[in-house]
C-alpha cells in the first residue's frame, strides 16, 4: 500500500475577520485569510519580501474559538491539510478553490502566553524546529495534575515572545478560552 501525506502548517496574520457561519445541519464553519510571508536576499545582495495568501476554514468547536478569540491582524499558527473544491459557476464554466482545512490552531500574539486549541481535547504542541516536522502533543491537565509528557517530547514547549520568562510555557485550564 502507498503511503500518501497532506498536513500543512503556516504561521502568519489574519487578513480578515474570521466569517463564522452555521450550515443547515447545525454544524458551525469559519472562514478566513492569512498572509505569510517569505524574505530572501537576491543575486545582487537585495532583501526581497513575497507575501502569500492561504485561505483556511475551520469546523465545529475550533470554528467556534477562532470566530471568538481571532480577528484581522491576529497571528497564529495553523496546522491542517490541503483541500481543493469545484462547482461549475454560473456561465458553465468550472472554478477551483484551494483552502486549509484547520486541524489545530495557537494564538500568538497574547503577551507571553500561548493557548493551543484542537478540533478534538485542547492539545499543547511542542515545536523543535522547523525542519524537525511536528513533535507528538501531550494533553493539557488540569492545573494540580502533571502534564504528561510523551515519550518523543520530555518537556513540552510552545513558541513564545523572545522577552517571555520560561516558565510560562506550560497552559493551564484556566488560560482556556472553552
Amino acid at each position: 500500500m502507498a503511503m500518501s501525506l497532506n498536513k500543512v502548517q503556516l504561521i502568519g496574520n489574519l487578513t480578515r475577520d474570521p466569517e463564522m457561519k452555521q450550515i443547515p445541519g447545525g454544524q458551525v464553519v469559519t472562514s478566513f485569510g492569512l498572509a505569510t510571508n517569505l524574505s530572501w536576499t537576491d543575486q545582487s545582495g537585495q532583501k526581497q519580501d513575497k507575501a502569500e495568501f492561504h485561505n483556511i476554514v475551520a469546523w465545529r468547536k475550533l470554528a467556534e474559538i477562532i470566530g471568538q478569540y481571532l480577528k484581522k491582524g491576529s497571528k497564529c499558527y495553523i496546522e491542517g491539510r490541503i483541500q481543493t473544491r469545484s462547482w461549475e459557476a454560473e456561465d458553465g464554466s468550472k472554478r477551483y478553490k484551494t483552502e486549509i482545512v484547520a486541524d489545530n490552531m495557537i494564538m500568538l500574539d497574547r503577551k507571553g502566553e500561548t493557548i493551543a486549541t484542537d478540533a478534538a481535547p485542547a492539545m499543547q504542541a511542542n515545536h523543535g524546529g522547523m525542519d524537525q516536522g511536528p513533535t507528538p502533543v501531550a494533553p493539557i491537565a488540569p492545573a494540580a495534575a502533571p502534564m504528561a509528557a510523551t515519550p518523543a517530547a520530555p518537556a513540552a514547549e510552545t513558541p513564545a515572545p523572545a522577552a517571555a520568562p520560561a516558565q510560562e510555557d506550560e497552559v493551564t485550564v484556566d488560560d482556556l478560552p472553552f
